[in-house]
């Protein structure tokens, strides 16, 4: 069984329409929703959100194809996938880092032995923008990370107009990030990971 199928807020859920008929029955429901792993296969779905979401603001993209297929095959459960109807529509990809702060060689380096989840990336559609769900799918991925031994801390960096969006999700700005990405230039942020022993006794894990 995966890490995450052990996980109640995790699973399958389904998200009904405040609409009602008078007689207080369903008129209509939203799609259902569902929250897992990512694996080598949602790659492109992924690339293809990804790359709407950031090539118009920032130019490049945080992780390019192979990248992506890259960490899906050596940590899929440092990811999370928001499916509606089967359509990928958010997701979170991550990795493991062993150092207190973020370096040039966290963009492409998975650390297994590390403590520290670097987020690489955080990407909806845009189709289902400005609905909630980016703030949605971080607070599911921290619940998970809780539930991993292992983990002790995720990590981020972020431009600078993205700092109140982290900081309403729980993250602290560390301060200028030592990583650029061409002229960019980010800040480093920080969430405990705290409480695993209290969320495996009362969430399955």
């Amino acid at each position: 069984m995966s890490a995450l199928s052990a996980l109640p807020f995790l699973k399958p859920v389904h998200l009904r329409s405040p609409r009602s008929s008078p007689r207080g029955q369903r008129r209509h429901t939203l799609p259902a929703s569902e929250f897992r792993c990512l694996s080598p296969e949602d790659a492109v779905s992924v690339f293809e959100i990804e790359r709407e979401a950031f090539i118009s603001v920032s130019g490049d993209c945080p992780l390019h194809l192979d990248e992506i297929r890259h960490f899906l095959n050596l940590c899929p459960e440092l990811s999370l996938g928001w499916f509606e109807e089967g359509r990928l529509v958010a997701f979170i990809i991550g990795s493991l880092w062993d150092q207190e702060r973020l370096s040039q060689a966290a963009l492409t380096l998975h650390k297994p032995q590390g403590s520290a989840v670097h987020i690489h990336v955080l990407a909806v559609h845009r189709t289902v923008r400005q609905q909630g769900k980016g703030s949605i799918l971080m607070w599911r991925y921290l619940q998970y990370l809780r539930c991993l031994p292992f983990a002790r801390r995720a990590l981020l960096m972020c431009e600078p107009f993205l700092v109140p969006f982290y900081q309403k999700c729980g993250f602290e700005a560390l301060g200028p990030c030592q990583v650029t990405v061409g002229e960019l230039a980010f800040v480093e942020m920080q969430h405990p990971v705290r409480g695993h022993a209290f969320m495996r006794r009362n969430s399955g894990c």
